[in-house]
């Protein structure tokens, strides 16, 4: 039988289907953007594999999984192949580009099907993730949306996008808002991998002659890193400031994370990791409040007394040309006030020069 042909990382957006031949945990932990999960072996059957191996030697773990693997391919011949026409051009990869796809591979040639497998599987992907981001970060033309808590930084990204810019939504890729209490409510967080992966294909697709606007996030969102280059980068950015008022603050607050009320003692836990900041007496009376579903003064506390305090020392701190910023002014965040709000940026940004990166 001839050899079975190898593609590169770089080169999975020339194929129509993307098979990831993996067991479903590895799938959820990450994997190529598009690909189907087609497992050669389950969870439990790697973990049947494995204990045989060690316990009785390779060969007895490949005669057990040899017969999981070809009832497994056959399977997926009949649930997922089985329209697939004569000049199907699949590529399959596993760990490692080894049995696993390498079986899968074999079978689909043995069809008629010019399948691929991906040299170096998964791990050769992952490596290719981390070289993009290390690569086109330091190329990205970043403009840098800041404003203080509830200036909805993301709503005017989305506004930004809706008008045709190009808009990095790093909050949305990580699943959470990006403050104490940023968690989204039945929504976890990716893996570290994952969040990676979503990153440098955004990145990827970006044309880098044009502008890039992201929200100014600290390095990590929630339990993620941000990629150290990316984060140089921002660094070195131009800013933008939405300058909204108390009053438009605390209304977009109100409205954004109203679902804070729907577990009160879950908002009085993460409250509790301020005791060291703001003291005990002022994070019991923030308890009480999130008990009592009481988020107006809540809000307003967490603003006057922990928020704005920080807010432009830390600003002036992480960004290199704070102190030359641009500003947009807003007494409302409604929808409308929101698309204002982003077509002044557009419009202040067609002529103003970007800075030189330091």
């Amino acid at each position: 039988m001839t050899q079975r042909p190898l593609a590169r990382a770089d080169e999975y957006r020339r194929f129509e289907t993307i098979i990831d031949a993996r067991s479903p945990s590895e799938f959820a932990l990450d994997h190529i953007p598009g690909a189907i999960n087609c497992p050669v072996l389950d969870d439990e059957e790697r973990r049947i594999v494995g204990t045989l191996y060690h316990q009785t030697g390779a060969f007895e773990a490949r005669r057990v999984g040899g017969a999981m693997v070809a009832a497994n391919l056959a399977r997926h011949m009949y649930a997922h192949f089985a329209d697939r026409p004569a000049n199907w051009r699949p590529l399959v990869y596993c760990w490692r580009g080894g049995l696993r796809s390498g079986s899968m591979v074999t079978w689909m040639r043995m069809v008629g099907w010019d399948a691929q497998q991906l040299a170096g599987g998964y791990k050769n992907f992952r490596r290719h993730v981390v070289d993009q981001l290390a690569e086109l970060s330091p190329r990205l033309r970043l403009k840098v949306i800041c404003g203080a808590t509830g200036s909805a930084k993301t709503r005017v990204l989305h506004a930004l996008q809706a008008q045709g810019a190009q808009v990095l939504d790093l909050e949305f890729f990580a699943s959470h808002k990006g403050s104490l209490l940023g968690r989204l409510p039945g929504q976890p967080q990716p893996s570290q991998k994952r969040f990676e992966t979503l990153l440098a294909t955004t990145l990827d697709a970006f044309d880098l002659q044009r502008d890039v606007y992201v929200e100014g996030e600290s390095p990590r969102i929630g339990q993620l890193n941000l990629p150290v280059e990316l984060v140089e980068c921002m660094r070195a950015a131009p800013c933008i400031e939405v300058r909204a008022t108390l009053d438009a603050r605390h209304a977009y607050l109100l409205e954004d994370y109203a679902y804070l009320g729907d577990d009160p003692e879950a908002l009085a836990t993460q409250l509790g990791q301020l005791k060291q900041l703001q003291g005990g007496e002022n994070v019991r009376r923030w308890q009480d409040w999130a008990r009592q579903r009481a988020l107006a003064p809540l809000f307003s506390e967490l603003i006057a007394q922990h928020y704005d305090p920080h807010y432009e020392r830390s600003q002036a701190r992480h960004f290199a040309h704070w102190a030359e910023r641009a500003s947009v002014a807003a007494d409302e965040l409604s929808p409308g006030g929101v698309s204002r709000i982003a077509t002044e940026i557009l419009a202040m940004e067609k002529s103003a020069p970007a800075p030189s990166k330091t």
